[in-house]
């Protein structure tokens, strides 16, 4: 993948060759069926997340494109992950997302600064940005790093020094400062992707409305690319129905419930206070609650 630092290992190296391989050829089967013409008028489709907010429900919802328009879903990791799933530097990041091409779809989590803003504001580029609610993402967060993913960089800390999810619960809403762990607070990790939320030419969807009213919301995000460029050539409804079949989160290896409201089997009275402590209005911003009252 352009951008990218050499990678050590050569199998990673070989793997990610093959995928470049892929994308050319996923790309010159497309523009044979739709015209070169109608891919190249296509936007760039980016769908951008916070993690554990739905990144996966999001890319099957735009892998779901690809059954009825000019659009090409290279296979790659998220933009700012290499194929060994490590962190890539941001001028990495920056290469890869200026090499997507017309009709590419891809993902990554990406936080609400420039140069990103500005060139995901470009007429020629559509992208959605998924949110959840933070109390469901604090309680998928916490199960993720201590039964999905052992080695997840709070796992110890989270299995051999906590011993309840009532702690797991505050340490994720307060952050933590420990020998061998960093993970900063709620607010903290929601105010870097805040920006999106009103940032002209993005469209921002809760997580939620593509589980409790998923046509409506897959008519949002039709309308968007539409506006962005893209000219479909089924119905509406049709379009609607390959997109909810693309959706399968069992396929996602991060998947364990995704059901909206799931953090009010978790939440105690004492992580309730001391998430009003730390986030604030937060709830209030994303239009999760009217107020402090919950």
């Amino acid at each position: 993948m352009p951008g990218c630092p050499p990678e050590p290992n050569p199998l990673l190296r070989c793997k990610r060759s093959l995928k470049r391989v892929r994308w050319r050829f996923r790309r010159a089967r497309v523009a044979l069926k739709y015209g070169r013409e109608t891919l190249r008028q296509a936007p760039v489709v980016f769908g951008n997340a916070m993690p554990k907010s739905g990144s996966h429900l999001l890319t099957q919802v735009l892998e779901g494109l690809t059954a009825f328009g000019p659009f090409v879903n290279p296979g790659y990791p998220p933009v700012n992950r290499t194929e060994g799933n490590t962190p890539l530097p941001k001028d990495a990041i920056i290469a890869q997302v200026e090499d997507m091409k017309p009709g590419d779809i891809r993902y990554g989590y990406l936080h609400a600064e420039e140069p990103f803003l500005s060139i995901f504001n470009q007429p020629d580029r559509a992208t959605i940005f998924i949110y959840r609610d933070p109390r469901d993402m604090l309680v998928s967060h916490v199960f993720y790093a201590t039964e999905m993913h052992t080695g997840h960089g709070m796992h110890a800390y989270y299995t051999q020094v906590l011993t309840s999810m009532e702690e797991r619960l505050n340490a994720a809403i307060a952050g933590v400062t420990a020998t061998g762990c960093t993970l900063p607070g709620v607010r903290q990790r929601y105010d870097v992707y805040l920006g999106w939320l009103d940032h002209p030419g993005i469209l921002p969807i809760k997580f939620e409305d593509l589980i409790l009213h998923r046509d409506a919301a897959l008519g949002r995000v039709l309308d968007y690319l539409e506006n962005r460029g893209f000219r479909p050539i089924v119905g509406r409804a049709e379009a609607i129905v390959e997109m909810k079949n693309a959706i399968a989160p069992r396929r996602s290896g991060t998947f364990r419930k995704g059901q909206p409201g799931n953090w009010k089997e978790y939440f105690t009275e004492r992580n309730k206070a001391l998430f009003k402590e730390v986030a604030g209005d937060l709830l209030v911003r994303l239009g999760y609650e009217e107020d402090e009252h919950w």
